[in-house]
């Protein structure tokens, strides 16, 4: 066994999102000792910054962690493929770059919870305070921070006419996604600086990575973290064939992700009693909650072939117009090189029981079969609902004590009457949506999930759960709660219940999934532990 030198005061277990904030604040005191362990290796492949290389690194095993699901009865017995990002910056590296913060309602909903700190009025000047945003200091956002937010640089004729009908059928303009309320419909504002991707670790880890007091490994395959008694003392890792272990004499931080963290923590023995049994792992501490509650976006991937305007579709296959969109890019960085892989949202309610919007679409000028095959060969467009708050819970159990067997990872998609019933909804409002008068000179025909399905809950459900994708939005799985909930793994301030020098700071956290993409409330979430995690040592 070898060991590092010396004693750090903070290692952070994953370079994500989360991670390379928590490595900027903790090593922002020289006095600090902070090293960052990353399974992935760096961001050097032009793919990561071009944003529509999300075609090319998701499903790529250099980029992604190429997980997959279990058969989901609710999918009518399909696996998903389950992107993660494998490169530091995490998902922020391969994800759709769309900037959003949620509703206010989904924070209020977690004070409600009883986590004091954690309401609207809590997190919203943490958001304003990482903000870089092209409105510049308004009500509602800010300046000078971290994190780029820039309108998108292309448009399109055809999602235009989309916005047009979604208010044709009563959905508002949306001019921005992120006061609060999402209600409306508008193109998303993207993490991108000049028409370049702009991920966590470029924007929070890689300026400060000449901290001398701040140190990066990255192809690090962590296989437990070390405890002493109830106090997690350190990290214990493979890289390059070897066995290491490095020491803290403050905190671990676990920042894994939704999928590792629960991972990780069970192979240290920490986990439900009776996973750690069959997994055959010395237990530690009893913690019912982790892995499980995972909640994820299901999205129906409607698909529409259209007339009389021009799609990503025709454009990538043809030589002529790639080599004049590569072209554009290269001199002007505008164009479809800069496509986030949604570029028109819509939020809307599925049906009028719902207080506020409960669904958001992602409207694509393109279609294919899945990411990493390619586009199909007719125009078309892709009308994508997925449903906001969904009801059901999955699991993620570690599959053998082998830290390099991928996870087993179940969401149980549509395995509760409320959320078959949302999907049904859904895909009924995607057909209201594509028949209003805006769309008439465009001829919209339904290709997915195709006119033969009928209007009826059943026909609907199922075909929901044939056509139905995950959006990469898991979390939940080491929820934030309060001691009297037994699945609760964190308390509010993060750190884990019933070990010392531990905490947890990812999407798992999460113990309801917010209103939107995830990646931005993520970054906040990590925002505000680190000021935990700074107060505490004083």
């Amino acid at each position: 066994m070898n060991t590092m030198d010396g004693e750090y005061d903070y290692i952070v277990v994953g370079a994500g999102s989360a991670g390379c904030v928590m490595a900027n604040r903790l090593s922002a005191d020289p006095k600090n000792r902070v090293l960052v362990l990353e399974a992935g290796g760096n961001d050097n492949w032009i793919w990561f910054h071009i944003p529509v290389g999300y075609l090319f690194a998701i499903g790529n095993p250099r980029s992604d962690w190429m997980f997959q699901t279990e058969k989901e009865p609710g999918l009518n017995g399909r696996s998903l493929a389950y992107p993660r990002g494998k490169v530091v910056g995490g998902c922020s590296a391969i994800n759709a770059m769309i900037s959003m913060r949620g509703q206010s309602g989904d924070y209020d909903h977690w004070r409600q919870l009883g986590l004091n700190g954690w309401g609207w009025d809590d997190v919203f000047p943490v958001f304003k305070k990482l903000d870089d945003h092209f409105l510049g200091d308004t009500e509602h956002h800010g300046a000078g921070g971290e994190w780029r937010v820039e309108q998108p640089r292309v448009k399109w004729d055809v999602l235009n006419a989309v916005a047009k009908a979604a208010n044709e059928m009563g959905v508002p303009d949306s001019p921005d996604f992120n006061t609060g309320d999402n209600l409306g419909v508008g193109y998303f504002h993207v993490n991108q600086k000049r028409g370049v991707r702009w991920s966590a670790a470029r924007a929070f880890l890689k300026p400060v990575l000449k901290r001398p007091n701040l140190r990066l490994e990255t192809g690090v395959l962590v296989e437990r973290l070390v405890f002493d008694g109830k106090r997690c003392v350190g990290v214990r890792f493979r890289q390059n064939g070897r066995s290491v272990e490095a020491r803290t004499k403050g905190e671990v931080i676990l920042s894994a992700g939704a999928v590792g963290s629960p991972q990780i923590l069970q192979l240290s023995g920490v986990g439900p009693a009776d996973w750690l049994a069959d997994l055959g792992v010395t237990p530690v501490h009893d913690a019912p909650g982790v892995g499980r509650n995972l909640q994820d976006h299901l999205q129906q991937r409607a698909i529409f072939k259209i007339t009389g305007a021009r799609t990503l579709n025709e454009t990538y296959h043809s030589l002529m117009r790639r080599a004049l969109m590569g072209a554009e890019y290269a001199l002007f960085q505008t164009g479809p090189l800069t496509m986030a892989p949604s570029q028109l949202g819509i939020f809307t309610r599925s049906s009028a029981e719902h207080e506020r919007a409960n669904i958001e679409f992602h409207v694509q000028p393109l279609s294919l079969d899945k990411f990493g095959e390619p586009l199909h060969r007719f125009p078309a467009i892709t009308v994508s609902a997925c449903n906001l708050r969904p009801t059901s819970r999955g699991t993620i159990r570690a599959r053998s004590a082998d830290p390099a067997d991928k996870p087993m990872i179940a969401p149980a998609y549509l395995s509760t009457p409320e959320d078959r019933q949302v999907a049904a909804d859904a895909i009924r409002v995607t057909r209201r949506l594509m028949s209003q008068p805006a769309l008439r000179p465009y001829h919209p025909e339904e290709f997915l999930p195709g006119p033969s399905v009928g209007d009826d809950d059943a026909s609907l459900a199922k075909a929901a759960g044939d056509i139905g994708t995950t959006i990469f939005h898991p979390v939940g799985t080491a929820k934030m709660g309060l001691p009297s909930d037994p699945m609760a793994v964190v308390d509010e301030r993060l750190r884990v219940f019933g070990l010392q020098g531990l905490r947890v700071v990812d999407a798992s956290v999460m113990p309801t999934i917010t209103s939107g993409n995830t990646n931005t409330p993520t970054i906040m979430i990590a925002e505000k532990a680190a000021r935990f995690v700074l107060e505490d040592a004083r």
